[in-house]
C-alpha cells in the first residue's frame, strides 16, 4: 500500500496536490510519502515481532538524509556499502552499534572510519579483506567484530545483474572457504567472529530461495558449533521485491513467517536489511510532456526526465507503471515515453498503453522511491533534479535542484591551458 491516490481525478501524494509541487518547483522531481515510509518499515519491523532481530535498512535503496532519519528515529539500524553511507547514517542519528558494513571492495580509509566510529559488525567478502581489517584494527588499537558474508549458490530468480548469491557472483565466499575463513578468523589477534552473512539477491518474487539460503546456513551454524566457534549473529540480508507490474511478492508477514521456520530454534539474533521493499513504492518521479512526435512505426512522449534521473528502465528492462498526474476522458494511446538524452536507451517505457496526454502534461513514474534517484548522474551536463517529501497536507524539498554552478563544483582548467601559447 502507497499514499499516491486520485482525488477528483487528480493525483495526490497523502493530502498535497502533485500538481501544487510541480507549479512551485519545476519538473523533474522525486517525490515521498512520509506515511507510507513510515508504515513500510513498522509494517516489516512488527513483521517478526518476538523475534531478536535488528532491521537494518539498506541505504543503497535510498540514501536520502531525511529518509535515512525516519528510520533511525524509528529505532533501526543501517546496513552500509560505503564510507560515504556510513558518513550519511551517522548525520541521520543512526547509533553506530546499529551499523553493519556490507560490500566487497572496502578501502582502507573506509575500514579506518568504521573501525573509529564502532560500528556493529563487518560482513567481510573475502579472505584478503579479512586479513586487512585485522591489519587496520590493530593499528588502531581495536578489536574489529566480523561476520563472513556466505555464498550459499542459491538461485533467487531475479535479473541477473541483482542476483548475489551464485557461485558466478562476485560477492560472499563459498560454503567451503567459509570453513577455512572462520578457522583464520580464530587466529587472528583483533577480530572478533560475531555473525554469518548472506544476501542473496534483490527483487525477489517468492520465499523459497530465502529457505534455500538460510538451511545452507544452518549446516554452517553447526559445523561451527563442533568447531567450538560461537557466533551470535545471523544476517540474511534483503532482497524482498515489490509490485512494480504484476509481481505478486510475499508480504512481509509471510517472508517473516518462512524465515522463523526455517531458522528453528537457532538461538541467535536476526539481522535483515531491507530496501526496496520499504522505500520502493513510497517514490515516485514526476516528469512534464515537452512533445508528442508520431512516427511511420510508433509513436513518441518526450518528457522531462531521462536516463540519468532513473536509469532501472534503461539498465534492468525495468517496468514502472506511468501514470497521468491528472486523468481526463479515458481515452489511450500506445507510445514511448522517452527522455531529453541522446541515447537510444533513454526511455522511461517502451510501447506502453498510456493516457493520451498531450505537451504540457504532467506524468508520475510510479514506484520510483528505490535505486531512483540515489543511481541517477550529470549525463549530459543535466542537472540532479529535487527531492520532495510530503506529511499530511504540507510539503517540503528535502534535497534543492542542481544549479549549473553546483554542476562544475570542484573542477578547474589547469595552469598549463591558461598559458599563451
Amino acid at each position: 500500500m502507497h499514499h499516491f491516490n486520485y482525488i477528483d481525478n487528480e493525483l495526490f501524494c497523502e493530502n498535497v496536490p502533485v500538481n501544487t509541487i510541480a507549479k512551485k518547483i519545476g519538473t523533474p522531481f522525486y517525490l515521498y510519502s512520509h506515511a507510507t515510509l513510515t508504515r513500510h518499515f513498522s509494517i516489516f519491523e512488527q513483521a517478526f515481532e518476538g523475534v531478536d532481530r535488528l532491521v537494518c535498512f539498506s541505504g543503497k535503496a535510498n540514501s536520502s538524509l531525511a529518509i535515512l532519519k525516519i528510520f533511525a528515529d524509528l529505532g533501526g539500524g543501517l546496513d552500509i556499502v560505503s564510507g560515504g553511507e556510513l558518513f550519511r547514517g551517522l548525520k541521520a542519528g543512526f547509533t553506530p552499534q546499529k551499523i553493519v558494513y556490507s560490500g566487497v571492495g572496502k578501502r582502507i580509509d573506509e575500514i579506518d572510519a568504521a573501525l573509529s566510529n564502532g560500528i556493529l559488525m563487518f560482513n567481510v567478502e573475502s579472505l584478503e579483506e579479512l586479513e586487512l581489517i585485522d591489519q587496520r584494527a590493530k593499528e588502531s588499537g581495536t578489536t574489529a567484530s566480523v561476520a563472513l558474508r556466505v555464498n550459499p549458490n542459491v538461485d533467487p530468480k531475479t535479473h541477473p545483474y541483482i542476483s548475489t548469491g551464485l557461485r558466478k557472483n562476485k560477492f560472499g565466499i563459498d560454503m567451503e572457504t567459509a570453513l577455512e575463513g572462520y578457522r583464520a578468523a580464530s587466529r587472528l589477534q583483533h577480530i572478533r567472529m560475531i555473525g554469518i552473512d548472506c544476501h542473496i539477491g534483490s527483487q525477489i518474487t517468492e520465499a523459497r530461495p530465502f529457505q534455500d539460503a538460510l538451511d545452507s546456513l544452518k549446516e554452517l551454524v553447526h559445523q561451527l558449533q563442533h568447531m567450538d566457534i560461537h557466533i551470535r549473529y545471523l544476517d540474511m540480508g534483503g532482497g524482498l521485491g515489490i509490485t512494480y507490474d504484476d509481481e505478486k511478492p510475499p508480504l512481509p508477514s509471510e517472508y517473516a513467517r518462512a524465515i522463523v521456520e526455517s531458522m528453528g530454534d537457532l538461538p541467535l539474533t536476526l539481522i535483515l536489511e531491507p530496501g526496496r521493499v520499504i522505500v520502493g513504492n513510497a517514490g515516485i518521479l514526476v516528469t512534464r510532456v515537452l512533445y508528442r512526435k508520431p512516427g511511420p512505426d510508433k509513436e513518441f512522449i518526450i518528457v522531462d526526465a531521462g536516463m540519468n534521473d532513473l536509469i532501472r528502465p534503461t539498465l534492468y528492462s525495468a517496468y514502472h507503471a506511468i501514470k497521468p498526474v491528472e486523468l481526463s476522458g479515458g481515452a489511450t494511446i500506445r507510445a514511448d515515453v522517452v527522455g531529453p538524452i541522446c541515447e537510444s536507451g533513454d526511455f522511461l517505457a517502451l510501447d506502453r498503453e498510456l493516457a493520451d496526454v498531450v505537451k504540457g502534461d504532467l506524468l508520475a513514474v510510479m514506484s520510483a522511491g528505490a535505486y531512483g534517484f540515489v543511481m541517477s548522474s550529470n549525463y549530459c551536463s543535466r542537472l540532479r533534479v529535487p527531492e520532495v517529501m510530503a506529511m499530511g497536507d504540507t510539503f517540503e524539498v528535502i534535497r534543492t535542484r542542481q544549479t549549473y554552478d553546483d554542476l562544475i563544483a570542484g573542477e578547474s582548467v589547469p595552469e598549463f591551458l591558461k598559458e599563451e601559447r
